[in-house]
């Protein structure tokens, strides 16, 4: 217990004097993460809209593919991309592996099912009326996609969170494409494994509180924002 106590006393020090390597590791932690959520979304949005419209043969497998991979082990997407990205492996020219790039890929693996599959459920859960309605008051196909969108937003935000949130708490993946180099790709998940092994608790323990209070304010912004959209919900059906 005396341990646990000190290790926060120490945690709040190191937090309240801004250290320059935890401020390093922050940030490299929020470009990694951020980037690859919206290369996630970008890609994986479309893709659960294509794949909740239209219908042609193998849909069914690619959509099992898709569920499958809303579950899939971190240090599987790790071991498929080192074996990529090894210096002997197909994709070794490009010399990416233990930097932030693999790092990146890593994660947009990891986080594109999740952001495919929430997007296709939540635009397959809409009524199959409303891009019929749309073209019949004049919108084109590209702006009757848009409405869909727009009627799927929360699910779409749920999406966003769901990515956001497998990412920056992961560990297995981008500690095996990114080797954990200091300076270059140590992120707040292999620094708090680093600092455990070290016996560094306090250490461990500051890292630990800035990840928590990072995933919960993305996750707190984009939970106001969704909930925005259905306020009225609970006024109008259930007073």
């Amino acid at each position: 217990m005396d341990l646990i106590i000190k290790g926060f006393k120490e945690a709040a020090k190191i937090l309240l004097s801004l250290d320059s390597q935890v401020v390093e590791i922050t940030k490299l932690t929020l470009k990694i993460s951020g980037s690859a959520t919206l290369v996630a979304l970008l890609i994986g949005i479309p893709l659960g809209l294509f794949l909740a419209l239209y219908r042609f043969p193998g849909r069914r497998l690619v959509a099992s593919l898709i569920n499958t991979g809303m579950g899939l082990p971190p240090v599987v997407v790790g071991l498929f991309l080192a074996l990529l990205f090894w210096r002997s492996g197909p994709l070794g020219f490009l010399e990416i592996m233990y930097t932030p790039f693999a790092m990146v890929a890593a994660q947009v693996v990891i986080a594109l099912p999740l952001v495919t599959g929430f997007t296709m459920a939540a635009v397959g859960a809409l009524d199959p009326d409303i891009i019929l309605q749309a073209r019949a008051l004049g919108a084109s196909k590209a702006q009757a996609l848009l409405v869909v969108l727009r009627e799927a937003r929360l699910g779409t935000l749920a999406a966003a969170m769901a990515g956001f949130g497998g990412i920056i708490s992961e560990i297995g993946a981008v500690l095996m494409v990114g080797g954990n180099i200091k300076n270059q790709t140590r992120v707040l998940t292999t620094a708090i494994v680093l600092e455990t092994r070290m016996g560094r608790f306090e250490a461990a323990i500051a890292l630990s509180i800035i990840l928590m209070t990072l995933s919960f304010t993305v996750n707190y912004l984009l939970t106001t924002i969704q909930q925005r959209g259905s306020n009225n919900w609970p006024r109008r059906y259930l007073r």
